[in-house]
Protein backbone atom coordinates (compact mmCIF):
# COMPACT_ATOMS: atom_id res chain seq x y z
CA UNK A 1 0.00 0.00 0.00
CA UNK A 2 1.55 3.83 -0.77
CA UNK A 3 2.93 5.16 2.35
CA UNK A 4 4.07 8.67 3.34
CA UNK A 5 5.80 10.44 6.01
CA UNK A 6 7.18 13.87 6.93
CA UNK A 7 9.51 13.72 10.03
CA UNK A 8 11.70 16.63 11.31
CA UNK A 9 14.92 16.05 13.71
CA UNK A 10 17.47 18.20 16.01
CA UNK A 11 19.52 14.88 16.89
CA UNK A 12 21.61 14.15 14.26
CA UNK A 13 21.47 10.26 15.31
CA UNK A 14 18.04 9.99 15.27
CA UNK A 15 17.80 11.41 11.95
CA UNK A 16 20.34 9.53 10.35
CA UNK A 17 18.72 6.63 11.96
CA UNK A 18 15.66 7.68 9.20
CA UNK A 19 17.37 7.57 6.23
CA UNK A 20 15.77 4.78 3.65
CA UNK A 21 17.89 1.90 2.43
CA UNK A 22 20.70 2.51 4.18
CA UNK A 23 22.98 2.68 7.33
CA UNK A 24 24.65 5.68 8.16
CA UNK A 25 26.68 7.05 11.14
CA UNK A 26 28.65 10.20 11.03
CA UNK A 27 29.44 13.67 13.10
CA UNK A 28 27.96 17.74 12.08
CA UNK A 29 30.71 19.62 11.04
CA UNK A 30 29.52 22.87 12.09
CA UNK A 31 28.42 24.39 15.14
CA UNK A 32 25.07 25.40 16.21
CA UNK A 33 22.09 23.66 16.89
CA UNK A 34 21.30 21.02 14.30
CA UNK A 35 17.35 20.55 12.42
CA UNK A 36 17.14 18.31 9.20
CA UNK A 37 13.37 17.68 7.72
CA UNK A 38 12.63 13.90 5.59
CA UNK A 39 10.12 13.31 3.26
CA UNK A 40 9.66 9.70 3.00
CA UNK A 41 7.48 7.81 0.49
CA UNK A 42 6.78 4.45 -0.30
CA UNK A 43 5.27 3.35 -3.63
CA UNK A 44 5.02 -0.36 -4.91
CA UNK A 45 7.88 -0.85 -6.33
CA UNK A 46 10.02 2.54 -5.99
CA UNK A 47 10.96 4.18 -2.41
CA UNK A 48 11.51 8.02 -2.13
CA UNK A 49 13.70 10.34 0.11
CA UNK A 50 13.75 13.89 -0.02
CA UNK A 51 16.03 15.47 3.02
CA UNK A 52 16.72 18.94 4.36
CA UNK A 53 19.93 20.00 6.74
CA UNK A 54 20.92 22.84 8.37
CA UNK A 55 24.54 22.33 8.98
CA UNK A 56 27.31 20.48 7.13
CA UNK A 57 28.33 16.73 7.99
CA UNK A 58 30.35 13.40 7.27
CA UNK A 59 28.70 10.63 7.38
CA UNK A 60 29.96 6.92 6.66
CA UNK A 61 27.29 5.59 4.91
CA UNK A 62 26.28 1.63 3.56
CA UNK A 63 23.89 1.30 1.06
CA UNK A 64 21.69 -1.74 1.79
CA UNK A 65 22.97 -4.37 -0.89
CA UNK A 66 19.29 -5.04 -1.64
CA UNK A 67 18.68 -2.10 -2.89
CA UNK A 68 19.05 -0.25 -6.29
CA UNK A 69 19.39 3.19 -6.42
CA UNK A 70 20.75 7.04 -7.25
CA UNK A 71 21.34 10.04 -4.82
CA UNK A 72 21.06 13.54 -6.13
CA UNK A 73 21.26 17.92 -5.20
CA UNK A 74 17.57 19.12 -5.09
CA UNK A 75 19.54 23.10 -5.00
CA UNK A 76 21.61 23.74 -7.35
CA UNK A 77 25.00 25.71 -5.59
CA UNK A 78 25.46 22.62 -3.05
CA UNK A 79 28.74 21.42 -2.53
CA UNK A 80 28.30 17.89 -2.11
CA UNK A 81 30.94 14.65 -1.85
CA UNK A 82 29.19 11.43 -2.09
CA UNK A 83 31.98 8.38 -1.87
CA UNK A 84 34.80 11.29 -2.45
CA UNK A 85 32.90 12.00 -5.53
CA UNK A 86 32.29 15.51 -5.89
CA UNK A 87 28.09 15.75 -6.70
CA UNK A 88 27.65 18.76 -9.21
CA UNK A 89 24.13 20.13 -10.28
CA UNK A 90 23.16 17.92 -13.05
CA UNK A 91 24.11 15.10 -12.08
CA UNK A 92 23.48 12.26 -10.07
CA UNK A 93 25.36 9.58 -8.24
CA UNK A 94 24.37 5.72 -9.24
CA UNK A 95 25.40 3.47 -6.53
CA UNK A 96 26.91 0.20 -6.81
CA UNK A 97 24.90 -2.75 -4.44
CA UNK A 98 26.03 -2.45 -1.16
CA UNK A 99 28.14 0.86 -1.49
CA UNK A 100 29.71 2.10 1.44
CA UNK A 101 31.79 5.45 1.64
CA UNK A 102 32.00 8.46 3.21
CA UNK A 103 28.93 11.34 2.48
CA UNK A 104 29.88 15.39 3.02
CA UNK A 105 28.53 18.99 2.51
CA UNK A 106 30.32 21.82 3.33
CA UNK A 107 26.64 23.63 4.54
CA UNK A 108 23.01 22.94 4.81
CA UNK A 109 21.87 20.94 1.79
CA UNK A 110 19.23 19.23 0.49
CA UNK A 111 19.29 15.70 -1.74
CA UNK A 112 17.10 13.34 -3.31
CA UNK A 113 16.92 9.55 -3.40
CA UNK A 114 15.73 6.71 -5.69
CA UNK A 115 15.73 3.31 -4.83
CA UNK A 116 13.93 -0.15 -5.61
CA UNK A 117 15.07 -3.80 -5.72
CA UNK A 118 17.27 -5.07 -8.68
CA UNK A 119 14.77 -7.28 -9.57
CA UNK A 120 12.23 -4.75 -10.48
CA UNK A 121 15.28 -2.36 -11.92
CA UNK A 122 16.13 -5.71 -14.22
CA UNK A 123 12.48 -6.02 -14.88
CA UNK A 124 11.39 -2.74 -15.94
CA UNK A 125 14.42 -1.72 -17.50
CA UNK A 126 13.56 -4.97 -19.98
CA UNK A 127 10.04 -3.62 -20.49
CA UNK A 128 10.77 0.20 -21.17
CA UNK A 129 14.48 -0.27 -23.00
CA UNK A 130 14.45 -4.23 -23.95
CA UNK A 131 17.37 -5.15 -22.19
CA UNK A 132 18.40 -5.51 -18.02
CA UNK A 133 19.74 -2.25 -16.21
CA UNK A 134 21.52 -3.50 -13.54
CA UNK A 135 23.75 -1.72 -10.70
CA UNK A 136 27.21 -0.84 -11.70
CA UNK A 137 30.24 -2.59 -10.65
CA UNK A 138 31.66 0.77 -9.37
CA UNK A 139 29.30 3.62 -7.44
CA UNK A 140 29.81 6.36 -10.42
CA UNK A 141 28.72 9.70 -11.55
CA UNK A 142 25.85 10.02 -14.47
CA UNK A 143 25.50 13.18 -16.32
CA UNK A 144 21.98 12.94 -18.00
CA UNK A 145 20.79 14.93 -20.60
CA UNK A 146 19.26 18.03 -19.30
CA UNK A 147 15.60 17.40 -20.60
CA UNK A 148 15.42 13.88 -19.09
CA UNK A 149 17.29 14.90 -15.29
CA UNK A 150 14.50 17.75 -15.26
CA UNK A 151 12.44 15.80 -15.70
CA UNK A 152 13.15 13.31 -13.41
CA UNK A 153 13.53 15.92 -10.39
CA UNK A 154 10.32 17.30 -11.23
CA UNK A 155 8.25 14.10 -10.88
CA UNK A 156 10.57 13.98 -7.90
CA UNK A 157 9.52 17.19 -5.97
CA UNK A 158 5.88 17.13 -7.19
CA UNK A 159 6.02 13.39 -5.01
CA UNK A 160 7.49 15.34 -1.98
CA UNK A 161 4.82 18.02 -2.40
CA UNK A 162 1.97 15.51 -2.27
CA UNK A 163 3.50 13.65 0.35
CA UNK A 164 3.45 17.59 2.87
CA UNK A 165 0.37 18.45 1.47
CA UNK A 166 -2.10 16.36 -0.10
CA UNK A 167 -0.56 12.50 1.49
CA UNK A 168 -4.35 10.92 0.87
CA UNK A 169 -4.29 11.76 -2.63
CA UNK A 170 -0.82 10.19 -2.66
CA UNK A 171 -2.23 7.07 -1.31
CA UNK A 172 -4.78 6.56 -3.93
CA UNK A 173 -3.47 3.40 -5.98
CA UNK A 174 -4.50 5.35 -9.24
CA UNK A 175 -2.00 8.09 -8.48
CA UNK A 176 0.68 6.36 -6.38
CA UNK A 177 1.07 4.15 -9.64
CA UNK A 178 1.12 6.75 -12.11
CA UNK A 179 3.38 8.87 -10.44
CA UNK A 180 5.99 5.29 -9.89
CA UNK A 181 5.13 4.64 -13.57
CA UNK A 182 6.72 8.20 -14.50
CA UNK A 183 9.25 8.37 -12.12
CA UNK A 184 10.73 4.70 -12.87
CA UNK A 185 10.54 5.61 -16.81
CA UNK A 186 12.59 8.86 -16.21
CA UNK A 187 15.16 7.43 -13.97
CA UNK A 188 15.90 4.18 -16.32
CA UNK A 189 16.40 7.09 -19.16
CA UNK A 190 18.47 8.88 -17.05
CA UNK A 191 20.71 6.17 -16.36
CA UNK A 192 21.20 4.54 -19.70
CA UNK A 193 21.57 7.78 -21.61
CA UNK A 194 23.53 9.73 -19.18
CA UNK A 195 27.07 10.01 -19.56
CA UNK A 196 29.00 8.38 -16.90
CA UNK A 197 31.83 9.95 -14.88
CA UNK A 198 34.53 7.32 -13.88
CA UNK A 199 36.58 7.67 -11.11
CA UNK A 200 40.52 6.99 -10.75
CA UNK A 201 41.79 3.91 -10.05
CA UNK A 202 43.73 6.39 -7.23
CA UNK A 203 40.15 7.54 -5.86
CA UNK A 204 38.86 3.52 -5.14
CA UNK A 205 42.50 2.54 -3.85
CA UNK A 206 42.08 5.85 -1.29
CA UNK A 207 37.89 4.79 -0.42
CA UNK A 208 39.52 1.17 0.38
CA UNK A 209 41.83 2.67 2.91
CA UNK A 210 39.46 4.86 4.57
CA UNK A 211 37.03 1.97 5.04
CA UNK A 212 39.72 -0.59 6.92
CA UNK A 213 40.31 3.27 8.82
CA UNK A 214 36.50 3.44 9.50
CA UNK A 215 36.41 -0.44 10.80
CA UNK A 216 39.05 0.07 12.83
CA UNK A 217 37.43 3.02 14.36
CA UNK A 218 34.24 1.45 14.90
CA UNK A 219 35.85 -1.06 17.11
CA UNK A 220 38.05 0.49 19.04
CA UNK A 221 35.41 3.84 19.96
CA UNK A 222 35.72 3.36 23.40
CA UNK A 223 39.49 4.21 23.81
CA UNK A 224 41.90 6.93 22.31
CA UNK A 225 43.69 6.29 19.53
CA UNK A 226 47.03 7.93 17.88
CA UNK A 227 47.88 8.55 14.45
CA UNK A 228 50.33 5.75 13.99
CA UNK A 229 47.89 3.20 14.93
CA UNK A 230 45.66 4.93 12.63
CA UNK A 231 48.13 5.05 9.86
CA UNK A 232 48.48 0.73 10.26
CA UNK A 233 45.28 0.00 10.18
CA UNK A 234 44.47 1.88 7.31
CA UNK A 235 47.72 0.57 5.82
CA UNK A 236 48.71 3.71 4.60
CA UNK A 237 51.69 6.45 5.43
CA UNK A 238 50.82 9.46 7.40
CA UNK A 239 51.11 11.79 4.60
CA UNK A 240 48.76 9.68 2.69
CA UNK A 241 46.56 9.02 4.86
CA UNK A 242 45.93 13.05 5.82
CA UNK A 243 44.87 13.45 1.86
CA UNK A 244 42.96 10.49 1.82
CA UNK A 245 40.93 12.00 4.77
CA UNK A 246 40.56 15.50 2.93
CA UNK A 247 39.59 14.30 0.02
CA UNK A 248 36.68 12.12 1.44
CA UNK A 249 36.12 13.98 4.75
CA UNK A 250 36.96 17.37 3.88
CA UNK A 251 39.21 17.66 7.28
CA UNK A 252 42.53 15.74 8.65
CA UNK A 253 42.45 12.58 10.71
CA UNK A 254 42.92 13.88 13.99
CA UNK A 255 40.05 16.74 13.54
CA UNK A 256 37.81 13.98 12.33
CA UNK A 257 38.89 11.66 15.39
CA UNK A 258 38.07 14.22 17.71
CA UNK A 259 34.77 15.41 16.12
CA UNK A 260 34.09 11.34 16.15
CA UNK A 261 34.93 11.38 20.18
CA UNK A 262 32.43 14.76 20.93
CA UNK A 263 29.73 12.91 18.79
CA UNK A 264 30.00 9.60 20.79
CA UNK A 265 30.13 12.02 24.15
CA UNK A 266 26.76 13.48 22.87
CA UNK A 267 25.19 9.75 22.21
CA UNK A 268 26.51 8.79 25.98
CA UNK A 269 24.98 11.74 26.91
CA UNK A 270 21.28 11.37 25.30
CA UNK A 271 20.92 7.94 26.24
CA UNK A 272 22.22 7.89 30.06
CA UNK A 273 19.63 7.76 32.60
CA UNK A 274 20.19 11.85 33.76
CA UNK A 275 18.82 10.64 37.69
CA UNK A 276 22.47 8.37 38.08
CA UNK A 277 24.86 9.41 35.02
CA UNK A 278 27.26 12.12 35.57
CA UNK A 279 28.80 14.39 32.71
CA UNK A 280 32.60 13.98 34.30
CA UNK A 281 32.28 10.39 33.98
CA UNK A 282 31.02 10.13 30.47
CA UNK A 283 33.61 13.04 29.14
CA UNK A 284 36.37 10.87 30.47
CA UNK A 285 34.89 7.76 29.26
CA UNK A 286 35.35 9.27 26.00
CA UNK A 287 38.91 10.42 26.36
CA UNK A 288 38.17 14.36 27.17
CA UNK A 289 40.43 14.62 30.45
CA UNK A 290 40.04 18.79 30.72
CA UNK A 291 36.34 18.89 31.40
CA UNK A 292 36.28 22.68 31.53
CA UNK A 293 37.59 22.65 27.96
CA UNK A 294 35.18 20.03 27.13
CA UNK A 295 32.16 21.97 28.18
CA UNK A 296 33.28 25.44 26.63
CA UNK A 297 33.83 23.40 23.01
CA UNK A 298 30.95 20.68 23.99
CA UNK A 299 28.28 24.44 23.62
CA UNK A 300 30.45 25.98 20.81
CA UNK A 301 29.72 22.49 18.48
CA UNK A 302 26.06 21.38 19.45
CA UNK A 303 24.83 24.47 20.92
CA UNK A 304 24.01 23.45 24.42
CA UNK A 305 25.65 22.44 27.53
CA UNK A 306 26.76 18.86 27.93
CA UNK A 307 24.58 18.82 31.18
CA UNK A 308 22.07 20.17 29.08
CA UNK A 309 22.02 17.20 26.47
CA UNK A 310 22.26 14.95 29.59
CA UNK A 311 18.57 16.12 30.96
CA UNK A 312 16.72 16.53 27.54
CA UNK A 313 14.17 14.45 27.05
CA UNK A 314 14.23 11.96 23.67
CA UNK A 315 12.70 12.97 20.54
CA UNK A 316 9.28 11.76 19.94
CA UNK A 317 10.27 9.05 16.91
CA UNK A 318 6.58 9.13 15.85
CA UNK A 319 6.66 10.49 11.96
CA UNK A 320 4.01 14.05 11.98
CA UNK A 321 2.15 12.91 8.91
CA UNK A 322 1.71 9.30 7.75
CA UNK A 323 -0.65 7.35 5.44
CA UNK A 324 -0.81 4.02 5.29
CA UNK A 325 1.82 1.56 6.50
CA UNK A 326 4.64 2.57 8.35
CA UNK A 327 8.18 2.65 7.11
CA UNK A 328 10.27 -0.37 7.39
CA UNK A 329 13.66 0.73 7.87
CA UNK A 330 16.71 -1.71 8.11
CA UNK A 331 18.52 -2.49 11.09
CA UNK A 332 21.83 -2.78 9.47
CA UNK A 333 23.39 -2.81 5.63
Amino acid sequence: MPSSAVRTFSDPDDYQAAIRDAHAEGVITGRGKFRAESTTIRLDRLSLQRCEESLPRTVYSAVDPNTFGIIFPISPGQKVHINGLELASGQIIFFRQGSEGHNRSSGACQWGTIALTPGDAAAVGEIIMGRELLAPTLTHRVEPPPRLLSELLNLHEAAGQLARGAPDILAGPEVARAIEQALTRALLLCLSEGQVIEGGSAHWRHATALRRLEDFLEANSDRTLYATELCAAAAVSDRTLRAICHEHLGMGPTHYLWLRRMHLARRGLRTADPATARVTEIATDYGFWELGRFAVAYRSLFGESPSATLRRPPEDPRPQKIIGSPWQLPESA
